[in-house]
């Protein structure tokens, strides 16, 4: 099982990975490859926000 980390960030980076996301499930439903996504909301946007770069909890990750 691949563990897979999602930043989909800021701009077109959420069209993006979403994109992208549908190419690796068509993959991994061919080929039998199992993965687990974890969603990490970092970017620009969560910066302004929160006023966090990278927060402590995704390091431990």
């Amino acid at each position: 099982m691949y563990r897979i980390a999602v930043m989909p960030g800021d701009g077109t980076g959420p069209e993006v990975v979403r994109e992208g996301l549908k190419v690796l499930e068509a993959a991994a439903a061919k080929t039998g490859v199992k993965y687990e996504l974890t969603n990490y909301d970092l970017g620009g946007e969560r910066y302004l926000r929160t006023g966090e770069i990278l927060p402590e909890s995704v390091l431990n990750e």
